[in-house]
């Protein structure tokens, strides 16, 4: 089969985005840092069991995302800031199906969920009057994504009321991701009226000091955004 039949598409993904993906796990598994030079195409080639052409294709997709460059008679440099490059190469790259929202979703809803007694036995009255001021805004929202990042804070918040900066971070750095999902359904109107709504059940759980309400609304918060998407053909298998 010709090389750019092959590169197009292989088992549902490019051949390129596979590609891509192997050479950022291996940054990760080698735990390269700023200014590390990546192994040649050639050796990337047999790494990532990919032709020359097709790691060409993937360095330079990942350049575009800032994670690399070009260093001349060096070769291929990790570039700085490349934890914001990976973040934005996944969000870029990644297709939200219902499957992919139930893995993401269910992640956040263990952290998310996780953190309710926490937050029910500590947050403070200021604090979460907070969270309603920042729920506000979302009904204010411009643009789509205006609205996720609105929609965005509020979680952020929700999150920072744990008290653990790891959590925190790790949020923070799935932003991207967690963003996309947030567009969904997001130029509708009536669904950013839905959205506050569904904040301000949350935010009064919280006053209540009802943990149990708390995990049950924010799950069913956590998958309303599947109503959106399209159902995914039955598998033959």
């Amino acid at each position: 089969m010709p090389e750019n039949a092959t590169a197009r598409r292989t088992g549902g993904r490019s051949a390129v985005d596979t590609a891509a993906g192997r050479i950022l796990d291996l940054i990760r598994v080698r735990q390269l840092n700023v200014g590390d030079v990546l192994p040649t195409e050639r050796e990337l080639s047999e790494i990532t069991g990919a032709s020359r052409n097709t790691v060409r294709e993937a360095l330079r997709t990942i350049r575009t995302y800032g994670l690399i460059e070009p260093k001349p008679r060096v070769g291929a440099v990790l570039a700085d800031g490349q934890s914001i490059a990976i973040q934005n190469f996944f969000a870029a790259h990644m297709d939200v199906s219902r499957s992919s929202f139930a893995d993401i979703q269910g992640f956040r809803r263990i952290i998310e969920v996780g953190i309710g007694d926490h937050i029910v036995l500590n947050a403070t009255s200021e604090q979460i009057e907070a969270l309603d001021e920042i729920n506000a805004r979302i009904v204010e929202s411009r643009s789509i994504e205006e609205a996720a990042e609105n929609d965005f804070n509020f979680h952020m918040a929700l999150i920072g009321l744990a008290d653990n900066r790891m959590l925190s971070d790790m949020y923070s750095f799935l932003s991207p991701v967690i963003l996309r999902i947030m567009t969904i359904g997001k130029e509708m109107r009536p669904v950013l009226a839905d959205t506050r709504a569904a904040h301000g059940e949350i935010i009064a759980a919280l006053r209540a000091r009802d943990r149990l309400a708390y995990a049950y609304l924010m799950s069913r918060h956590l998958d309303f955004a599947l109503r959106f998407l399209p159902e995914e053909p039955a598998s033959d298998t």
